[in-house]
């Protein structure tokens, strides 16, 4: 740029004769002039050595022209525009014009160059080529495109010179549209073109991504006999690297005749950002081959390239090559030194170049506590950043999200909050980065409370603000508050969801069983395209397993077209949670034919599933496969699974031994898997000896109480049912209250154990009686053991009536028209006389009913359930 800038300079294009300006009057003056010059050259270098203000001339000796092109020579812009303003149009020559003005652009003088185009149009003068172009120039050099735009407008500019100083200037201001606009005018004015021409056009296109523009242009340089100059076959490649469009950009790179280190560098870097790190290193070694000299740049993007294939040995030799080529003082090698060994693992070497330089930057820093976060060394991160304070280094807005992304990763909810109090004092908050990083730590911290005050606080939100706490919500189990932001979402209309988004709360509706909300989640998903997303998909999956209907699951599992681990993982689960564990089975098979190899959660979800069917020899059998054959120690949840796979199916003693020999301590859940077992096989001694190491464990958990109460009443022991209470109010202890829900028409329905206060509560009841009494007709009898309290049978069985999962169904049945299938979710495990009538209630009215509690799904259908009795 600069040298093309040097040119316009040059007096080869400010002084030459063009006969458009010069009538005959102004040929015989001109005549004069020059004999002038030529009188009075020595009395005018003395005259303008000790010039200070235009009245010092004697305009009757000196020519205008000569006075104003002694004072371009000596860059006195503000005489020169004086001396203009004195003078008449047939005093000045436009040469002599096209001179001031080009001090103008030198001297980025708007103010002055806006005076010569007034004095230029005041007095009539006609806009040439030249001039015209020294005016653009102007104006382009000090910025005021716009009329630079004009000026092009007006003028017949043939020099390609002018016009690529525009369309670059057009360029670096982001009017790329306008920058290709120019272009466009270029080629129908007819002006010849040349290499920098299309270098200019070919990165507007880049930036706007307009990949048909870019082809088009491609195509008409090949047209244009251009396409085996360097400079333009490097911008055509830099455009398709960044469109994404590697091979293009590959092709281009093999057709071109001569290569240089702008070449190489650029096709390594790009195949290194765009994920193709090991092709870009292929190409490394084969410029190597070529002889041509690697710079600075070439180590840089190697650099990337091997952090990103962690390809450590390839690092460490061009390391050295970069030490004996001088580059290690170099801040660019070092950080992008420090960056590759630090995403190697090798902190070690990462400590070393850090120590070792001279000048640490910022950027030196952040990489330094990215490698610490990587490797899960949150307490030495945090550690930097305080040291960068003392060395007086202002950490910038990538340092700063680096440490909350690590304290997020770590769960160090305090290290956070002192990073948040020195955000606050250096104000910057209202960085949305940082912002979004705060809500992030707070949401993984479990802290939504804080995360809910940042987001209120911010200024200007963006869709990752709104993902993030949504996403927060959803794992923090808070599901109506994500559901809630998200609907705010949507009534605000400033960000559209998008594939993140629906990600994060389709787990709150599969929480909920929001299953309307769900399918409108869905049909918004498939509205915009984003089921390819495999995220959303196994989400969507995973909800609808969730929702109860597993049909729909299983359908959308299969139109999953590249599956991952998740993808069967989530569908193995589901398959479990509906006790189907012959079916979950199948398909871990499937999964593992299909040459996805089972981690530990796949293992979980099957075992699971194993013993939600009484599949207790299969069980076995996986639990052995997964430790002898893939390798993998089995964690308390493997063993919780297995133990309450035993308990299930009445091998109480046999899952109490399997505890005893378990190679690490069991925990609460463990022993709590055996005392659900020790309540369905009615085996009071046992649960005795359960309860006590639970209560040792965890001796806050009411739950476990609950439980143990609830054994006791089933065995009519009422006066170890109060002891157990009592116990309970000494340690302050609050039974957690169970409540079941429906949702109806988009409106959900929460009730709790005789619950009264729903407007349909006289329906609601009368439809119970009738059905209790239908069930007494016909046999059956109310389980009155589940009422569990000490009471006569008539008001055991009126408590019976009263629990929230029978209220829920029956709403549901009286709400919802004929064959929807009922779908109620319980927080707790259902009892056993809600059980019964349920199943009575699916052949009574010859509805489907699905029913969630904490364990797992019931399906009820023509008076049997999809459990077996295995809940």
């Amino acid at each position: 740029m600069a040298m093309l800038v040097t040119n316009l300079s040059s007096s080869s294009f400010c002084f030459f004769s063009s006969p458009h300006f010069q009538t005959h009057k102004e040929l015989r003056s001109d005549v004069r002039v020059r004999k002038d010059v030529i009188f009075n050259r020595a009395s005018l270098r003395t005259v303008s050595d000790r010039a200070d203000s235009i009245t010092t001339f004697d305009r009757s000796v000196t020519d205008a022209n000569t006075q104003l092109r002694r004072f371009c020579e000596s860059g006195n812009l503000k005489n020169a525009v004086k001396l203009l303003h004195v003078s008449g149009k047939w005093d000045i020559d436009p040469r002599t014009l096209c001179s001031v003005l080009q001090l103008c652009a030198d001297s980025k003088s708007l103010k002055d160059g806006k005076e010569v185009d007034n004095f230029i149009r005041g007095n009539g003068f006609v806009l040439d080529s030249n001039l015209g172009s020294k005016l653009a120039l102007m104006y382009t050099n000090c910025g005021d495109l716009k009329e630079a735009s004009r000026v092009f407008d007006q003028v017949k500019i043939e020099k390609a010179l002018f016009w690529n100083i525009l369309m670059n200037e057009l360029a670096k201001s982001g009017d790329f549209s306008g920058s290709i606009g120019l272009f466009k005018k270029m080629m129908s004015s007819g002006v010849e073109m040349d290499s920098y021409t299309f270098s200019c056009v070919s990165k507007s296109f880049s930036s706007l991504r307009s990949v048909n523009g870019g082809e088009q242009l491609h195509g008409y340089i090949l047209k244009s006999g251009f396409g085996e100059r360097n400079s333009v076959g490097n911008s055509l490649v830099a455009f398709y690297l960044k469109n994404h469009r590697v091979d293009s950009a590959r092709k281009v790179f093999d057709e071109m005749t001569e290569r240089d280190v702008i070449s190489w560098n650029s096709i390594i870097n790009g195949y290194v950002s765009n994920g193709l790190a090991e092709k870009g290193l292929s190409v490394f070694v084969q410029m190597l081959f070529s002889g041509i000299e690697i710079d600075l740049a070439t180590i840089v993007s190697v650099f990337a390239g091997c952090a990103d294939s962690r390809l450590i040995s390839l690092g460490r030799a061009v390391h050295c090559f970069g030490v004996k080529a001088c580059f290690s003082r170099e801040d660019r090698f070092c950080n992008t030194l420090l960056d590759m060994y630090s995403k190697c693992g090798d902190l070690d070497s990462a400590k070393v170049v850090f120590r070792e330089m001279s000048g640490r930057s910022v950027v030196s820093y952040t990489s330094m506590i990215a490698g610490y976060a990587r490797e899960g060394l949150a307490g030495e991160a945090v550690k930097l950043f305080e040291e960068m304070e003392e060395e007086g280094i202002s950490p910038d807005v990538y340092t700063v999200t680096a440490v909350l992304n690590c304290c997020a990763r770590n769960r160090l909810l305090d290290e956070g909050k002192r990073v948040h109090e020195w955000i606050k004092e250096n104000d910057m908050g209202f960085d949305i980065f940082v912002s979004n990083a705060l809500m992030d730590m707070y949401a993984k911290c479990g802290s939504m409370r804080e995360a809910e005050l940042v987001f209120s606080e911010m200024r200007v939100k963006d869709i990752i603000s709104w993902n993030t706490v949504i996403g927060g919500y959803s794992k923090n189990c808070y599901a109506n508050e994500a559901l809630s932001l998200f609907n705010l979402l949507l009534v605000e209309k400033r960000f559209s969801p998008d594939e993140r988004t629906v990600a994060c709360v389709l787990p709150a509706c599969a929480s909920l069983s929001a299953f309307d909300k769900g399918r409108e989640i869905h049909g918004y998903i498939m509205r915009n395209g984003y089921f390819s997303d495999r995220h959303v998909a196994n989400s969507l999956v995973d909800m609808y397993a969730k929702c109860g209907a597993l049909l729909l699951a299983r359908l959308l599992f299969d139109d999953i077209t590249s599956k991952d681990l998740v993808s069967w993982t989530v569908m193995i689960a589901g398959y479990g949670m509906h006790g189907f564990g012959k079916e979950a089975i199948a398909l871990f098979n499937q999964m593992r034919q299909a040459g996805i190899e089972p981690d530990e959660i796949s293992f979980v979800s099957l075992l699971y599933a194993c013993s939600h069917s009484g599949l207790v020899d299969e069980g076995w059998r996986f639990f052995n496969i997964m430790r002898h054959e893939c390798k993998i120690e089995p964690t308390v949840e493997h063993y919780a699974c297995i133990v309450d796979m035993l308990a299930r199916t009445g091998n109480l003693s046999k899952a109490y031994r399997f505890i005893e020999n378990m190679p690490i301590p069991p925990d609460a859940t463990i022993w709590g898997a055996l005392l659900c077992g020790c309540r369905i096989h009615h085996d009071v001694k046992l649960a005795e000896r359960v309860a006590e190491k639970v209560f040792e464990l965890e001796p806050e958990n009411t739950g476990y109480y609950v439980l143990m109460a609830n054994i006791y009443a089933e065995a009519e022991k009422w006066e170890e049912v109060k002891r157990l209470r009592k116990r309970i109010g000494q340690r302050g202890l609050r039974k957690n209250p169970g409540c079941s829900w429906i949702e109806i028409k988009g409106r959900v329905n929460i009730f709790v154990a005789g619950d009264s206060s729903n407007p349909e509560t006289e329906k609601i009841e009368a439809f119970l009686r009738g059905v209790r009494a239908r069930m007494i007709e016909e046999g059956y009898s109310p389980l009155t053991k589940y009422a569990l309290i000490d009471a006569e049978e008539m008001e055991k069985e009126e408590a019976l009536c009263g629990h929230s999962e029978k209220l829920a169904m029956a709403l549901g049945i009286i709400s919802s028209g004929h064959g929807k299938i009922i779908r109620v979710t319980k927080n707790l495990r259902v009892c056993g006389d809600c059980h019964e009538m349920a199943k009575f209630m699916s052949k009574l009215t010859r509805r489907e009913i699905v029913l969630r509690d904490s364990n797992r799904f019931h399906q009820f259908k023509d008076g049997h359930c999809s459990c077996r009795g295995f809940w």
